[in-house]
């Protein structure tokens, strides 16, 4: 619901003059916490409050002194792309004794801290809502020993807590994600990826064990996005005689000439008796029953190291934000609240409720309850896990089920990462379904020329790591072809069309339906999938690739700023893609700590150029002499790269020099991000299962032929917030504007202000704008359907 325009308070009215915020992170560190504690310092700052590095997590709070230290806007400088933690983190004994928590209780009053930002796991939240529940006894107990007089006792009557989640394991219920998954995953990937080349010089099995005690994620969803063979997870055990079936399919993978086969074990894995199932017990099976070359790999704290994704950095800094907002608007009344996400919202849930909830999951494991341990987890888990036992193991044809259906897959735009996975999740659910598969190559250009070809469920095998297009993609629209199109689709009496693309993707749709009056070989159900590194597609808030093109963009932003502190006093100008949408650059500037970004949405002048030139000229006083400005390529006809390098490099001299870099294709190359394989895989299967569902209602048994002429027979599958919609093409028309390729409205223009503050600007924050938007009131966690996968 929309706040009451009463509610929509300017930030400057949210003062946090007089308040004094301490930020510490506890428990195992994980990839982002650092965008998370520099958010908070800068949102902190932003709104006069003092902030407090508390090092060490509560053995720091607990030990006082130099471990509670108020800090600066510089002091979170160059930390938004180092891994771990740099305030550190320590598991505390102390903290557990109420002796711990009365020391710890006196060092914050000496201070005034009485707003506390705990970014950790469950048990470090736990431990802040015990001290917050405690806090006035404490107190108390203090002026009694004479420690603190009466009137701190009143003036510092109340602590208020918010919780961050940051877990490499996305153990925590009532989040999509946890800060630092989305980079443990990165790794994983990044191992399975350089594995799988050695392995196919070899014929070998390899037993990669990955992070996970308690919770398989980690394990499952690296699993989708590598295809791998088989997975093994503690909320979810094997049937009885799992080993055989392993083996049979290990065996069949042999003689089909797979040569790879690739088996993930959660450290955490468990038998249907509670028994552990180690990475080693796996290797002797195979080695036993087989006789495979077999190696096992313990991934280990590699998962937890390196440096963070853009997501995470995305992620922790609009958690970081949302952090400080709701540690200024809570009341004694208000509950401790931790900050998590709902598909792309940032929310505020009862601490209480979200750790009850996840210590529920560990007890129905431990009860043996293993089909709600599933469901407790969410929808999203559930979904990886049905999604994987679809596409990972081959019915025999036996089995299949026969539909009688031609369904044929095309690529349509630009290459994108995750086209493949997508193509390949499109292939295996289609066979699984009972139809006949056919790949175009090169579009719909390849479509008229009648490059079709039948596919078979091993010919995708590997190609969920593959970057660009294996089909082939051209930009060319359907329009010029239609006669030719139509006549193919007669000769492979193509039944269904599945179109994986970007604009030009939906406009061809669009010419397709149109052609439905003229040509009745297209009154068949067609669906689209968005896969653009613009994320410029109406419909949807995520495009497949625009997570890859965003982590190169935001990796190449690392190593340029890198360069810029050896030598001091530079600004780097630097151009993105995107077209007219400035996803790229917005969203990129708030991953790599951007000083500003200009795009075509957001107008600008002469005036905020000169006033951007002022801020950099400001900055290079500081001890931070480097200044980055990102630039969508298509913002603005006269304000070029070139024509605002040259005024930067004018109004720089003296102060600073300046250089220019234009990323270019470098964004649409590269292998897949997790994120986009995982979209890919599960964003096609759900359209094949649409196909599905609308051929058997348009199919004419008189005629015995499909026809299918209605609005809801042409669709863009999008995600829209937590959930996947079908929404016809026709529909989708009044929310584009069709000039500039873009949607007319565009969630992540509200993240504009986020980026702004953390980069110093003056600028009003509107309540609104952040994850109050639809959560005034707290509520209780829902699970997405696909989330932030």
């Amino acid at each position: 619901m929309e706040p009451h325009p009463a509610d929509k308070k300017l930030f400057e009215n949210l003062s946090g003059s007089g308040k004094a915020i301490g930020v510490l992170t506890s428990g195992g560190d994980a990839e982002g916490m650092n965008a998370a504690v520099r958010a908070v310092v800068r949102m902190g700052i932003y709104v006069e409050a003092k902030v407090y590095f508390v090092y060490e997590g509560y053995q720091g709070m607990v030990d006082g002194g130099d471990n509670i230290v108020e800090v600066s806007w510089e002091s979170v400088s160059s930390i938004l792309q180092v891994g771990g933690t740099v305030i550190g983190s320590a598991r505390c004994k102390a903290f557990r004794t109420r002796e711990g928590r009365l020391q710890a209780a006196y060092n914050l009053v000496k201070r005034g801290i009485t707003n506390l930002c705990v970014i950790g796991g469950d048990g470090s939240l736990t431990g802040a809502n015990l001290f917050r529940e405690e806090w006035s006894g404490l107190l108390e107990e203090l002026a009694e020993s004479g420690k603190i007089d009466e009137e701190a006792v009143k003036k510092y009557a109340y602590l208020n807590i918010v919780g961050m989640v940051g877990s490499i394991d996305n153990d925590f219920c009532g989040t999509d994600m946890t800060i630092g998954t989305d980079s443990a995953l990165h790794r994983i990937i990044e191992v399975v990826d350089a594995i799988m080349t050695t392995a196919q010089s070899h014929q070998r099995t390899f037993v990669l064990e990955v992070m996970g005690r308690h919770c398989g994620y980690l394990a499952l969803v690296s699993a989708l996005a590598c295809g791998a063979d088989w997975v093994l997870i503690p909320e979810y055990p094997p049937e009885e005689g799992w080993e055989d079936k392993m083996c049979v399919k290990l065996s069949e993978n042999r003689a089909r000439k797979k040569r790879l086969n690739i088996i993930i074990v959660a450290e955490g894995a468990i038998d249907s008796h509670n028994k552990a199932i180690t990475s080693e017990q796996v290797k002797d099976l195979v080695v036993r029953c087989l006789g495979f070359d077999t190696r096992v790999t313990i991934l280990g704290h590699v998962q937890r190291g390196g440096t963070p994704s853009a997501f995470d950095r995305i992620l922790a800094s609009r958690m970081g934000v949302e952090a400080v907002l709701a540690l200024l608007e809570a009341t004694p009344d208000t509950p401790a609240c931790v900050v998590s996400l709902s598909g792309n919202q940032a929310v505020r849930l009862p601490l209480m409720e979200c750790v009850q909830m996840t210590q529920e999951v560990q007890k129905a494991m431990d009860e043996a309850r293993f089909k709600e341990a599933v469901q407790l987890r969410g929808r999203s888990f559930e979904n990886n896990l049905k999604t994987y036992k679809l596409l990972s193991h081959r019915k025999q044809d036996a089995e299949l089920p026969k539909s009688n259906f031609n369904v044929a897959v095309l690529n349509v735009g630009a290459p994108a990462a995750g086209m493949n996975a997508a193509v390949r999740s499109a292939v295996r659910v289609g066979i699984t379904e009972g139809h006949k598969m056919f790949a175009i190559n090169d579009g719909f250009e390849g479509f008229a020329k009648g490059q079709i070809k039948t596919i078979s469920w091993g010919d995708v095998g590997g190609w969920t790591g593959q970057g660009g297009s294996i089909l082939g993609t051209k930009r060319t629209l359907p329009a010029k072809y239609l006669e030719k199109i139509a006549d193919q689709m007669r000769t492979y009496n193509i039944n269904a069309l599945m179109v994986i693309g970007g604009f030009e993707a939906y406009l061809g749709l669009l010419e397709l339906s149109a052609a439905r009056e003229k040509y009745d070989e297209f009154c068949v159900p067609m669906v689209m999938v968005p896969a653009t590194v613009s994320n410029n597609v109406p419909g949807s808030d995520f495009s497949i690739g625009a997570d890859t093109a965003l982590n190169t963009i935001t990796d190449t932003c690392d190593r340029i700023k890198q360069s810029a502190s050896g030598t001091k006093r530079r600004v780097f100008i630097i151009e993105t893609m995107g077209g007219y949408c400035g996803y790229l650059a917005n969203m990129g500037g708030l991953a790599a700590g951007a000083d500003a970004a200009y795009i075509f949405e957001e107008k600008f002048d002469i005036r905020e150029l000169q006033a951007n030139v002022e801020h950099l000229t400001e900055k290079m006083k500081t001890s931070i002499q480097r200044g980055l400005v990102l630039r969508n390529e298509n913002c603005n006809e006269n304000y070029t790269t070139d024509f605002i390098y040259q005024l930067y490099s004018e109004e720089g001299k003296g102060v600073f020099d300046c250089r220019k870099n234009v990323l270019g294709h470098m964004q649409q190359g590269g292998a897949p991000s997790p994120f986009d394989r995982n979209f890919g895989t599960k964003i096609s299967a759900k359209a094949i299962q649409w196909i599905s569902k609308k051929l058997v209602e348009t199919y004419r048994k008189e005629e015995g032929k499909v026809f299918a002429n209605t609005d809801d027979t042409v669709c863009l599958l999008g995600m829209r917030r937590r959930n996947l919609v079908f929404q016809p093409v026709a529909e989708l028309k009044g929310e584009t504007d069709f000039v500039h390729r873009i949607a007319k409205e565009q969630w992540w223009l509200k993240l504009r202000p986020l980026m702004k503050i953390l980069a110093k600007y003056k600028t009003s924050y509107d309540v609104s704008d952040s994850g109050q938007l639809e959560h005034v009131a707290m509520h209780r966690p829902k699970e997405a359907e696909t989330g932030a996968i």
